[in-house]
C-alpha cells in the first residue's frame, strides 16, 4: 500500500486559532498540493456548507472544495489531489461514508497514494475500526468498521487528565476495557497537537508529546519521531 496519510489528534491546541498547531505539519505533508477535497460529514451541529467556509477560512493557502458540493461524489475522490477529513461525531460520519457508498472509495484512492489529512473524527476512521472513539454513538452506522489505512485502533484527543472529584473512569481505564476484549488489537492514543504520519511502511509520532501504546495489558511510552512501523505488520 502507497498510502500517504496525517492523522491528527485535534484541530485545536489550548488557546491556539482553529488548525493553527496543524499548518506546519500540513504544509510539509503536502508541499505540491493547492486544492483539498473536503469531507464535513462528521460536523453535525455546523452545517456542511459552514464548516468548508470554516476550514478555507483556517487554511487560506489551499483551496478548499466540500465533497457534498458536486453532484458526484466519487468523481470528486477519483480526480481530488487531497483528501481532508475533519472532526466532529464520528459515528455520523462513518454513517454518511457507508449511506454515500464512499468508504471503499475512499480507501482506494488513499491506497494508491492520494494523500488524506485527518484530526480527532477523521483521524478515527483511519484504524481498523471506530470503537476506541470518544463520541457518543449519536447514531448506528452499517457497522464499526472504518478505512483500515492503519491496522490498529486510534484515540485521538488522548489525555491522562482525571479532573479532582470525578469518580469516572479514565481514558486509559476505558481503553483498557477494549483491550481485555481485543487482546491482540493494539490502540494508540495520541494527545492534542500530535499525530501520526504514515507514508508507505513507514509510521512516526510527530509533534512534540508523547503518545501512549496499549497492548493486551501493558503499556507503553511513544516518544516523538518514535519508529512505529512495526504497528502496519499486524
Amino acid at each position: 500500500m502507497n498510502a500517504q496519510v496525517l492523522m491528527l489528534s485535534s484541530s485545536r491546541v489550548g488557546t491556539e486559532d482553529y488548525l493553527q498547531h496543524a499548518l506546519p505539519m500540513l504544509n510539509n505533508f503536502l508541499p505540491e498540493i493547492t486544492e483539498l477535497l473536503f469531507i464535513p460529514f462528521a460536523g453535525v451541529s455546523v452545517s456542511w456548507d459552514d464548516y468548508t467556509t470554516k476550514v478555507q477560512e483556517a487554511l487560506p493557502d489551499y483551496q478548499i472544495k466540500g465533497i457534498h458540493q458536486f453532484s458526484n461524489a466519487s468523481q470528486a475522490l477519483e480526480t481530488a489531489q487531497a483528501i481532508v477529513v475533519g472532526g466532529g461525531n464520528t459515528f455520523n460520519l462513518l454513517n454518511e461514508l457507508y449511506q454515500q457508498n464512499l468508504l471503499e472509495t475512499v480507501k482506494k484512492h488513499v491506497s494508491q497514494g492520494t494523500p488524506y489529512v485527518g484530526w480527532s473524527a477523521g483521524s478515527n476512521i483511519c484504524g481498523n475500526s471506530i470503537r476506541t472513539t470518544n463520541d457518543m454513538p449519536i447514531i448506528q452506522p452499517p457497522s464499526f468498521d472504518a478505512l483500515n489505512l492503519v491496522p490498529f485502533q486510534l484515540n485521538p484527543h488522548y489525555t491522562d487528565y482525571q479532573p479532582p472529584g470525578h469518580n469516572g473512569e479514565t481514558r486509559a481505564q476505558r481503553i483498557e476495557e477494549f483491550c481485555i476484549l481485543n487482546p491482540m488489537m493494539p490502540v494508540i492514543g495520541i494527545r492534542e497537537g500530535s499525530a501520526l504520519l504514515l507514508q508507505g511502511d513507514s509510521l512516526v509520532l510527530k509533534g512534540e508529546l508523547d503518545g501512549v501504546a496499549f497492548e493486551g495489558i501493558s503499556q507503553s511510552v511513544i516518544k516523538p519521531d518514535q519508529n512505529l512501523s512495526m504497528y502496519l505488520e499486524l
